[in-house]
């Protein structure tokens, strides 16, 4: 009977790839991710006496997982744990080993930079065992996580506002945007002119600017006046040539912030996007700080550039990391194959194969050469003098990788041709007054570049760290700038004068270079945790006494209370900071921040049939029409809400009529039960418009003349009978039914990835050991409830 080997991975799609390299003897199957995890109540989760041992739990959902690899690992003669080369991956591959072992000891661990026929099977040749210092290092950062995070948290929440939250690293994070901010609020703007001369030279008009900016109008006048009034004379004509190395190939924080800037994604999108080119093959590891190419890989990309390009565009290059700490995987994000110049199956990773396709091939090609010219002019025969005024140029003389990475290059500027001597008629001299312009806020790049810059974070946590501080609401992106609330100016100032060490650049930093020292086996891991938690568990129970932040300080004087002429004070509320009376219970009086007054609501009418009052009010989500009072909070009692119904896009809450807000309020509307199911099917208008709904699948009212007003229950069954829109390579293979808890319906999909259920807009993959033929309704409820 021939050998059978069990080979575990953390991935289905990365399972699927690796299945078409290895022959008959493997079975590949999936974890799908995690399948241990630390339970969400912080007494539960570490044993800190006993030296910090973290008590596991099964992940939510993975115990049909672990069964079906108990029983394929009790089948099999050997089992292979190849998860991902970093600390998460050897991490995940422990969780496995210790939920296995007793079904087959012989257990081994490889890994592998890139899922290539070759890599996969030189890894299998050099199994080694599981690196405890790795495991251990991922370890201690979530712990580490988990204890700094409850503990911070825990005050905040008794000091500031119930369910505020802060971090070891997010906190930082926030503080660095929020400094920003500070000198944003701090900057005074200073005034200063340029000043631009239009000189004619035959029939051409040529702006020349003035290589020095006054800082008075005055000056800046007598520059005018000095100019117009005199012809000018080509002082000096300068060139020089000048060379423009390639980047390094991407690293993790590069390529981020790279996408940021040229595709417009976010952290967690280009994360996304080249987590699936890894798992199909397409791209080496894509968390790593080291920009050094294998020298097989180098060997490729110059066999290519010499073949496409010419020897004359070759220039091997040898790059190392700058981080004070390189770690995760060894080997720059690079694809796998040169020859293969487009990969992907969606629009996104397709963008982003392209890019990294460019940035590895260029790193290897030579330099750029640019010509750069540089014109200076002055009056002639003026008895006083003026600055110089220049024109500069500058063009590609020989592209060199530039051919390759052509949106790197810019635009050629070129000068006139002209000599020294040459005399020019002025038409005129533009004076255009300026102000200096505070520091630009953080981007999401902007912030990653940063946090690399000063050591905090690591390539696996700078997309989280942007999630995290977005959805707790203590960062707003405009676009792609980061701008502070409210909320996140109270967290980070509060953190900043009761725990600045903790949240400072040289502990943060200095703490994750002590976690890396665990990996290389140069510290301990009881020791280290030891080391940093026992003095910050000191620092935060000596803050339990401080005075509760009530508020933020005095308001404007400018905006006593409307209530009572008393002054107000700053404080933080659910929608952000707003005013209130100093006299506060004695006196409700309030105002929003820029001083309006918040008045109670007024109804703009009672409905005819109830009698009740309507409101057009404002919430989180928008404006909206509610249908009686907002009953009073009772402690312990779970209020019932009015009935409220969402304003169209295209209407303002000050336009709405009473009979209007009566038709609005007839939403949601049942109009009948299922036959299938037994669930209602709904006519209802939300944030994207009017839709109906039945058990979670969701159709818009596409046609103008379906209103959710009007809408019957025969035409909401022709329309949910029509075959849903799904993604590009998406198909629905199964319908499983209804979950009895959620009451919505669960459906089984397959891709190029493998087959999968959704969780909003999650794909929560299948194990291998499940058909899709034997997937129950049960089953699936069990894989849904994972994280």
């Amino acid at each position: 009977m021939s050998k059978q080997t069990l080979v575990i991975v953390e991935s289905p799609a990365k399972a699927k790839t690796i299945e078409k390299y290895l022959g008959k003897g493997y079975k590949v199957m999936s974890s799908i991710g995690h399948i241990r995890d630390l339970p969400k109540t912080n007494k539960d989760a570490v044993d800190i006496e006993g030296g910090f041992i973290p008590r596991y739990i099964i992940s939510p959902g993975k115990e049909k997982v672990i069964e079906g690899l108990q029983s394929a690992a009790k089948k099999s003669d050997e089992v292979i744990l190849a998860a991902d080369p970093d600390r998460e991956g050897e991490a995940i591959a422990w969780h496995v080993a210790e939920m296995i072992k007793k079904q087959n000891k012989n257990l081994k661990r490889v890994a592998f930079n890139e899922i290539t026929k070759d890599a996969i099977l030189e890894a299998i040749e050099h199994p080694r065992d599981i690196d405890i210092n790795l495991k251990e290092a991922q370890e201690a950062r979530r712990v580490l996580d988990r204890l700094v995070g409850y503990e911070l948290s825990g005050l905040i929440w008794k000091k500031v506002r119930y369910g505020l939250s802060a971090g070891r690293v997010q906190s930082p994070a926030l503080r660095i945007v929020m400094e920003r901010e500070r000198e944003i609020r701090a900057f005074v703007p200073d005034d200063y002119f340029v000043l631009t001369a239009q000189l004619k030279e035959s029939k051409d008009v040529l702006p020349f600017v003035c290589t020095t900016e006054p800082d008075n109008e005055k000056e800046a006048n007598r520059i005018k006046e000095i100019g117009e009034s005199h012809d000018w004379e080509i002082k000096s004509i300068k060139e020089s040539e000048a060379k423009r190395a390639p980047r390094p190939p991407f690293t993790t924080s590069t390529l981020q912030q790279t996408a940021s800037t040229r595709l417009g994604f976010t952290p967690s999108r280009t994360m996304g996007a080249a987590q699936k080119l890894y798992e199909a093959g397409h791209i080496t590891y894509m968390r790593t700080d080291s920009p050094t190419l294998s020298s097989q890989a180098q060997k490729q990309i110059l066999a290519y550039i010499t073949k496409e390009h010419g020897k004359n565009y070759v220039s091997p290059r040898t790059f190392k990391s700058k981080s004070k700490s390189a770690q995760e995987a060894h080997e720059a994000v690079r694809p796998t194959t040169f020859t293969k110049l487009s990969a992907g199956t969606t629009a996104d990773q397709k963008a982003l194969y392209e890019l990294i396709w460019e940035r590895a091939v260029a790193s290897q090609m030579a330099d750029a050469t640019l010509k750069r010219t540089k014109l200076l002019t002055n009056v002639t025969n003026a008895k006083e003098e003026i600055p110089d005024f220049s024109v500069n140029g500058s063009r590609v003389i020989f592209d060199g990788w530039l051919k390759v990475d052509f949106r790197a290059r810019g635009e050629d500027t070129e000068v006139p041709k002209l000599s020294e001597g040459n005399i020019l008629k002025c038409k005129e001299v533009e004076v255009e007054a300026k102000q200096t312009q505070p520091p630009n806020r953080y981007t999401e790049a902007g912030l990653i570049k940063e946090l690399e810059k000063r050591g905090i974070g690591r390539p696996s946590t700078y997309a989280s760290i942007m999630n995290t501080i977005v959805q707790r609401g203590y960062v707003a992106k405009e676009g792609r700038t980061l701008i502070p609330t409210d909320t996140g100016d109270v967290v980070s100032s509060f953190l900043e004068k009761h725990f600045a060490e903790y949240i400072g650049d040289d502990f943060t930093s200095e703490m994750e270079n002590e976690l890396d020292e665990i990996a290389t086996g140069e510290r301990t891991y009881k020791k280290t945790l030891t080391d940093l938690y026992t003095p910050f568990k000191k620092a935060v129970d000596a803050k339990e006494d401080i005075e509760k932040l009530t508020t933020l300080g005095d308001g404007p004087k400018e905006f006593p209370c409307p209530v009572c002429g008393a002054g107000m004070v700053k404080k933080l509320g659910r929608n952000g900071t707003f005013l209130s009376c100093s006299k506060f219970p004695d006196c409700d009086g309030a105002r929003l921040i820029d001083g309006a007054e918040v008045k109670p609501d007024e109804p703009i009418g009672n409905h005819p049939e109830t009698g009740e009052p309507i409101f057009v009010m404002n919430g989180r989500f928008g404006p909206y029409v509610q249908l009686g009072e907002t009953p009073e909070k009772v402690k312990g009692k779970k209020a019932e809400k009015p009935r409220r119904a969402t304003l169209p896009a295209d209407v303002k809450p000050e336009d709405v009529t009473l009979e209007d807000a009566v038709k609005y309020l007839l939403l949601p509307r049942e109009l009948g039960s299922h036959p299938k199911t037994g669930e209602p099917v709904m006519a209802n208008s939300g944030q994207f418009g009017p839709y109906i709904a039945h058990a979670g699948d969701f159709r818009s009212l596409k046609d103008p003349k379906d209103n959710p007003y009007e809408i019957t229950f025969a035409r909401a069954m022709e329309i949910l009978a029509e075959p849903k829109t799904l993604r590009k390579g998406e198909k629905l293979i199964k319908e499983l039914g209804v979950n009895p808890k959620t009451r919505k319906l669960i459906n089984v999909f397959e891709s190029k990835s493998g087959r999968y259920l959704k969780k909003g807009f999650k794909r929560i993959g299948i194990p291998d050991s499940i058909t899709t033929e034997k997937l129950t309704l049960e089953d699936a409820i069990d894989l849904l409830k994972q994280k």
